[in-house]
């Protein structure tokens, strides 16, 4: 009852709320990281390397040290964050604790090959491009994975709270 009367029921929804509306933004940015991929490249592995090592049918040039250099600097910074951020609101749920540690592990290896995989196209092999195919696939279903079941376990404790909070107002 003091849950009701000291107001953490309304904090609790806000907070709710907000997380649910970050992860709506993650969302969108899962949609948009997807939509670049495939602009610039396909699921091939002959796509991949065009777009590493350049193509002269497209007349393209290959990418650069400092170009990689700076995508993999932001994308550093960026992705840890955002990796941070939600398997700190996955650890939050009811998932068990094995399948938390093996979701966070699949995530982090995943994007630091993703990142990884276009400087060993570009300076190691052509190869690898099935690598980077791989890995970007596996980044995307990580990160889904990660926003479906934060999402669903914030939508299944905002259901108990408004039962939780039904069944208080009847009582009285």
């Amino acid at each position: 009852m003091r849950f009701f009367v000291t107001g953490e029921q309304n904090r609790q929804m806000m907070l709710n709320a907000l997380i649910l509306m970050f992860l709506g933004y993650v969302a969108l940015l899962w949609l948009s990281n997807g939509m670049m991929y495939f602009h610039k490249m396909g699921l091939t592995a002959d796509s991949v390397i065009a777009y590493y090592l350049g193509s002269e049918e497209e007349f393209t040039q290959p990418k650069s040290y400092q170009s990689l250099l700076e995508v993999s600097h932001f994308h550093l910074f960026a992705m840890g964050m955002l990796i941070l951020t939600l398997t700190h609101l996955m650890l939050m749920t009811s998932l068990p604790t094995l399948l938390k540690i093996w979701v966070s592990a699949l995530v982090y290896v995943s994007a630091i090959a993703d990142e990884l995989a276009g400087w060993l196209v570009r300076f190691v092999h052509p190869n690898f491009a099935y690598f980077k195919i791989g890995s970007f696939l596996l980044l995307e279903l990580s990160l889904a994975i990660l926003i479906f079941v934060v999402s669903a376990s914030l939508i299944q404790s905002r259901r108990q709270a408004n039962r939780k909070s039904d069944n208080a107002f009847r009582k009285c």
